[in-house]
């Protein structure tokens, strides 16, 4: 066994930026990333649903790429640029892709939003125009038992591809 062992209660200094906002926090080793997100920092947009990464609706974005927060820990995150769908507005302003689920009737109890949010920004930064397959082969990480997937499908169509919402194949 190492040295370097730390006890279970001990907490660890995390220093990380949230939201384009450095943040520092001390967290025990086994604290979830998705609960230091919350707890800590008081950001609730970032939910919390199966905790075993199934759901989706803990997805956050770690240095750019669509995580599970539910399935990393708080530590592992240290000097690591996170955000979360509280980050998304810029200046008062919806992101573009918040204000198209609205539109598209993307969204209705809300749950998943967050989640699908973030994996589209990755999906969307990535500079590619994705097909209506990928669109859904990136949702199917994602669990929704409201909206049947259509109009969330339409609303990040919306934004690859500015044009109207229509009610479309699937």
């Amino acid at each position: 066994m190492s040295n370097l062992s730390v006890q279970d209660k001990e907490k660890v200094k995390v220093s990380l930026s949230v939201n384009g906002r450095g943040v520092e926090g001390e967290a025990e080793p086994r604290k979830l990333l998705s609960d230091f997100i919350r707890d800590d920092l008081s950001l609730t947009g970032t939910h919390v649903g199966c905790e075993h990464g199934v759901c989706g609706s803990c997805t956050v974005l770690y240095n750019g790429k669509a995580v599970r927060s539910c399935l990393m820990f708080a530590v592992q995150a240290n000097g690591a640029e996170i955000q979360t769908v509280e980050g998304l507005a810029k200046d008062g302003e919806q992101h573009p892709l918040q204000q198209s689920f609205t539109e598209c009737h993307g969204l209705q109890c809300g749950f998943c939003t967050p989640g699908i949010l973030m994996s589209s920004v990755e999906m969307l930064n990535s500079g590619e125009e994705p097909t209506r397959q990928e669109i859904k082969e990136m949702l199917s990480g994602h669990l929704c038992r409201c909206t049947g997937y259509t109009g969330i499908i339409e609303a990040i169509e919306k934004v690859c591809k500015p044009n109207e919402c229509k009610e479309g194949e699937n």
